[in-house]
């Protein structure tokens, strides 16, 4: 997912992913608030050309990503600006979303997100960013694949330990009862780790260490771990996505626990 520049100074670069559903159903999915948040970020969006859409990345103002809607054409395209979407003296950022229908039921999703530079001090965090779209598409397709339309309740954890990757990346499988864990294998939690079971999606690979299942409990949902090295630390986010009439009982009773169980075992240490 190279960055492209032409004369003018543009540079984008841009995602797809085939999911399954009709149009409107994947309008749903990329384009309302309650869509978004089931298989992204939380997030808020005003349905309307001028609207603001909102998503929240982590606690706090600092962490959220704001934007102004420039074009509104349901089912088919949107697109929203940006203007310090990568951080104080960044450049704005244009981000398009398209949808096409495809035969067979599915539709190809593309994300494009484009500024203006003359120099390339921002190419690699969008060539980042790319690859962190890759790993949402992923999520995105289970959702609508299994998931279409229901009602999420959905929590975001994260912890960190030291260097190497690996090592901290086993610390987190271990412990939990996903050590080994193989695409098509039924798993479920060790003992003392909080409850849950499910069929694993997808096993990354040990570049990119990232586990993605799909949840039969404490609710059916989606569960996407990763490894992120950043600042001398390995991030270990972890997303849960519970579905259905008893998502939101079962977020608020397992949240507390996920959250004890991280903070005793990853701890984030403050920058520097």
């Amino acid at each position: 997912m190279p960055v492209r520049k032409d004369a003018s100074g543009r540079r984008s670069v841009e995602a797809e992913v085939e999911v399954p559903g009709s149009p409107e159903e994947v309008w749903r999915a990329i384009a309302t608030g309650p869509g978004i948040s089931s298989w992204f970020v939380p997030s808020e969006v005003e349905e309307r050309e001028g609207g603001t859409t909102v998503s929240h990345f982590g606690p706090g103002t600092s962490m959220d990503s704001v934007a102004t809607i420039t074009a509104w054409e349901p089912p088919r395209r949107f697109s929203a600006e940006a203007p310090e979407d990568m951080g104080p003296g960044g450049p704005k950022v244009a981000t398009e979303w398209i949808v096409e229908a495809r035969s067979g039921g599915t539709c190809a999703v593309r994300v494009v997100h484009s500024w203006f530079a003359s120099t390339d001090d921002w190419d690699n965090q969008f060539e980042g960013h790319m690859h962190g779209w890759a790993a949402f598409f992923r999520i995105l397709r289970l959702y609508l694949a299994h998931f279409r339309g229901q009602p999420c309740a959905a929590f975001q954890l994260m912890g960190a330990g030291s260097e190497p990757r690996a090592a901290t990346w086993g610390a987190l499988l271990g412990p939990l009862g996903l050590a080994g864990a193989a695409e098509g294998q039924r798993v479920s939690s060790a003992a003392g780790a909080p409850p849950f079971a499910g069929v694993v999606e997808r096993v990354g690979p040990s570049e990119h260490p990232e586990l993605l299942l799909r949840l039969e409990e404490p609710a059916p949902g989606i569960a996407h771990l990763f490894a992120l090295p950043m600042a001398g630390q390995i991030f270990l986010p972890i997303r849960l996505y519970l579905y259905g009439d008893r998502a939101p009982a079962a977020a608020a009773r397992d949240e507390p626990a996920w959250q004890a169980w991280m903070a005793e075992r990853f701890p984030v240490r403050a920058p520097g």
